[in-house]
């Protein structure tokens, strides 16, 4: 099932997919004459600007490259105005969890109209209502991880099916995580090469170019939000807390699981039953 949501200008509208078409599978494995080519690549674009690292990831990997975009983070909306001022053709999509502040959907749309852009939203197979059927009620209080699972790594999964490279906007300096973070990299959870061209960047360094550039963000970074996600799990952050504090208040978890290793993030059997249904 297809749903359409429409948008605020006359850009052309965001597409939300609920579909379980996994026809172009990404759970292919790169031998060891790929893994060597792109660590010789990223070593090669350490300490080049990001928008050298999204032209060679245009020039590799496109067509077939697709740019991640929360229209949460400060992150993806930096890549998004430089990738739209690189290769306009490239396509970006976000993950729909029906769970998104008003916030989030309203940037979205602002920034369709302003990049003259079509987003696609995949969202989960489950509905919310079909979620609580299944796994109970407020799964984000019971079992984030599972939650995160069903609404964000199966979605994700789908978005990158027969894709050749994703881009995304996670950084070095945002937890202990993703401090070894690569410019290029194999993702074997979801069996494509992941591009990380933010990698180096800190985070005075992406609001500077939002400043500079007029790039749009979502407002709620102005009512101490420094990290958003789903409305259920993501709180303001008081001075001096960790700026990811705010997301899955009183559980130990710190990644919604698209960028942690599988045995971290768990529960991909969730994801496989999901699939499955």
């Amino acid at each position: 099932m297809t749903d359409t949501a429409a948008t605020t200008g006359a850009a052309s509208q965001p597409r939300r997919d609920r579909s379980s078409d996994l026809s172009a599978s990404v759970a292919s494995v790169p031998g060891s004459d790929v893994g060597a080519d792109l660590a010789a690549a990223s070593a090669a674009l350490e300490g080049e600007s990001p928008q050298e690292i999204l032209r060679f990831a245009a020039g590799r990997y496109q067509p077939g490259l697709t740019l991640a975009c929360s229209f949460g983070g400060p992150s993806g909306m930096v890549l998004l105005d430089m990738m739209m001022r690189i290769d306009h053709t490239v396509e970006v999509f976000y993950l729909d969890t029906d769970f998104l502040f008003p916030e989030t959907y309203k940037l979205r749309d602002i920034a369709a109209a302003k990049y003259n852009f079509q987003p696609t939203g995949y969202m989960s197979l489950l509905t919310p209502a079909e979620q609580a059927a299944k796994h109970g009620e407020a799964l984000w209080a019971t079992d984030p991880d599972a939650c995160c699972a069903v609404r964000k790594v199966e979605p994700n999964r789908r978005a990158l099916a027969g894709k050749t490279a994703w881009i995304s906007g996670i950084r070095r300096d945002q937890s202990a995580t993703r401090a070894d973070t690569p410019i290029v990299e194999w993702d074997d959870k979801f069996g494509l090469v992941k591009v990380n061209p933010l990698a180096s960047w800190t985070e005075s360094l992406v609001w500077k170019y939002i400043l500079d550039h007029g790039v749009p963000y979502n407002e709620l970074h102005d009512r101490s939000y420094p990290s958003i996600g789903c409305t259920y799990c993501t709180r303001p952050v008081g001075v001096g807390e960790d700026p990811r504090s705010g997301r899955w208040q009183g559980f130990d978890k710190t990644e919604c699981g698209l960028h942690a290793p599988d045995g971290q993030a768990g529960l991909l059997h969730i994801v496989e039953e999901v699939e499955a249904e």
